[in-house]
């Protein structure tokens, strides 16, 4: 008999519980019962003057982010949204996702963040498959026309009701679009109440790449939405009123968690950055005071080259916890060297858990060759059976704890992802000692980790086999010094064409797939290294290719 409970919630959608667990984690304390539309009442009531947040044209207090929220919330009520409809953005890191965010939970929306590179295909399949009613977007950002690729859609989307334009131009919005103005002045001229969400009901769905090739719904409850940030809070001694600043997406859960929550939350005063530039980070790190952030292996890398070329060893910084791809051992040990004040670290997490570790504080050489000692949660190492392995030893790590998500959109991939004990199988290889230090050594999943983003290799295979030149193909992860890792395309031709690397960009672009899915790198052969049953030797691919990078490094192209 399973331990396991599926609760049909306000929303509809089936959120996933041990037993017991409900009642035992909120008498513990680990969930408290309260919803950040709680939190940010609070903290609008005993600081209306604070600055919450500052984004790149301007800052909020949390008075004037309760007020715009609540206006929002309003406005869709107004519109038809109903508590228990999902609501979706795809919006940079802007001041107005804060607001949009804390609408949602204000109304008892379930809202959906998406990724701002997404384009069609994507786009499609999320917002299909969390039944969005309405999607905020911005009029252009990086120039992309969101209106425009929405409209293109809505063919294929029959619940989705309503567009709403952030940052738009009165004469220059699609067809059937509101603006936020007129959404924020429609909530304004109404009075309609507003009912906080069950904590146990879902609070957001955030969609993840999956190794089947469709992005997966990851569901959390408000109750653990926070908890992953207390951690943190509490494993790295931050108090309230810390400054942070955010360059992670705030569509991604790190982010979100700590880009849109922790302020009402905790109090912190989030610094957010629309898009990376090291130069403008080391600018904001010293003229706010920024204390901590989180950030992937590009971030901490150019931040360190950057604080070098300006000559400051940005002092007010004491933490950068580092994770999301691969982490050279070098990188941490140069960033303890040039931030003077500061502790870099790895530390482990996924959209589904977040923050499985918090990082070494107290031994830089750990804190450069683990990716962390594990902290507020369970975690075992398995072989290949599901027997627990001795410490030290490797294995597929899973884990569980008061942060992890309620479950997914998919019945199926609940079924797959979960074992008996309702520890959720992460996918990753690696070692756990005796104190808690966790290693990861590799993945049994199918995915490519650039710069913090997971690709799901399959999907970006299966639009390549369309392609009436490419017979066979298999993609995997290949060594990029900027961003961990790159798309390597491994092909064999179905004649004479060979399409380059800008051709078959081309090519997946215009079959909706963002650009960072397109391979930066080609390889032609005449057949794949299979095993006896026809299994692609995808392990032999990547050694292949970490071979030839490694070789052209000490000079010249090595062909295949």
């Amino acid at each position: 008999m399973t331990q396991e409970e599926f609760v049909r919630d306000s929303a509809g959608w089936s959120v996933r519980f041990m037993r017991g667990e409900r009642e035992a984690r909120r008498v513990s304390g680990e969930w408290t019962g309260r919803t950040i539309a709680d939190y940010a009442r609070q903290r609008a009531a005993d600081e209306p003057d604070t600055v919450a947040v500052t984004g790149e044209n301007g800052g909020r207090t949390y008075a004037e982010l309760l007020a715009e929220a609540q206006a929002l919330a309003r406005g869709m009520l107004a519109m038809g949204i109903k508590p228990g409809e999902t609501v979706s953005f795809q919006l940079p890191n802007w001041v107005e996702a804060v607001a949009v965010n804390l609408a949602c939970a204000l109304a008892g929306i379930v809202v959906v963040p998406v990724i701002p590179i997404y384009r069609h295909a994507e786009l499609r399949f999320i917002l299909k498959d969390c039944r969005a009613r309405m999607i905020f977007v911005p009029e252009t950002f990086r120039g992309i026309g969101y209106p425009g690729m929405i409209d293109e859609l809505r063919g294929d989307l029959p619940e989705l009701r309503h567009v709403v334009v952030v940052r738009g131009q009165a004469d220059g919005r699609a067809d059937g679009a509101s603006l936020y103005e007129d959404l924020l002045a429609a909530g304004r001229a109404s009075d309609a109440p507003l009912s906080s969400a069950d904590p146990d009901d879902a609070k957001f769905i955030i969609y993840t790449s999956g190794t089947t090739g469709q992005p997966k719904g990851v569901i959390y409850s408000h109750n653990q939405s926070r908890r992953p940030v207390w951690a943190s809070m509490q494993a790295w001694g931050i108090e309230p009123g810390a400054r942070i600043l955010m360059p992670s997406p705030v569509t991604h859960v790190t982010g979100y968690s700590y880009g849109l929550e922790a302020t009402f939350g905790f109090g912190l005063h989030v610094t957010l950055m629309e898009k990376w530039d090291a130069a403008r980070a080391v600018e904001l790190i010293d003229a706010h005071g920024v204390e901590f952030t989180i950030g992937a292996t590009p971030f901490l890398q150019e931040l360190v080259e950057q604080a070098e070329r300006k000559g400051t060893a940005l002092p007010s910084l004491k933490i950068f916890a580092c994770g999301g791809a691969a982490v050279p051992p070098e990188l941490i040990r140069r960033a303890n060297k040039v931030f003077v004040n500061c502790r870099a670290f790895r530390v482990f997490g996924s959209s589904e858990c977040p923050m499985v570790t918090q990082g070494v504080l107290d031994d830089p050489e750990l804190a450069a060759t683990t990716d962390g000692r594990v902290f507020d949660w369970e975690v075992k190492v398995v072989d290949a059976e599901g027997n627990r392995v001795a410490a030290g030893s490797e294995g597929e790590i899973l884990a569980r704890g008061p942060s992890l998500f309620r479950g997914y959109t998919s019945a199926e991939a609940n079924r797959e992802s979960f074992d008996e004990e309702g520890f959720f199988r992460t996918g990753d290889l690696g070692t756990v000692t005796g104190d808690g230090l966790l290693t990861i050594t590799g993945r049994k999943k199918d995915i490519i980790i650039r710069g913090g983003e997971n690709l799901s290799a399959k999907e970006i295979e299966d639009a390549l086999h369309e392609h009436p030149a490419i017979r066979e193909t298999a993609v995997v992860a290949m060594p990029h010094e900027r961003l961990g890792e790159g798309v390597c395309a491994w092909l064999v031709a179905g004649g004479e064409a060979r399409p380059d690397e800008a051709e078959l960009a081309a090519y997946l672009s215009s079959a909706g797939l963002a650009r960072q899915k397109c391979p930066e790198r080609v390889e032609y052969v005449e057949e794949l290294p299979k095993t006896a049953s026809g299994k692609v030797k995808k392990h032999e691919l990547r050694r292949m290719i970490a071979q030839k990078i490694e070789q052209e490094r000490q000079g010249g192209r090595v062909d295949a």
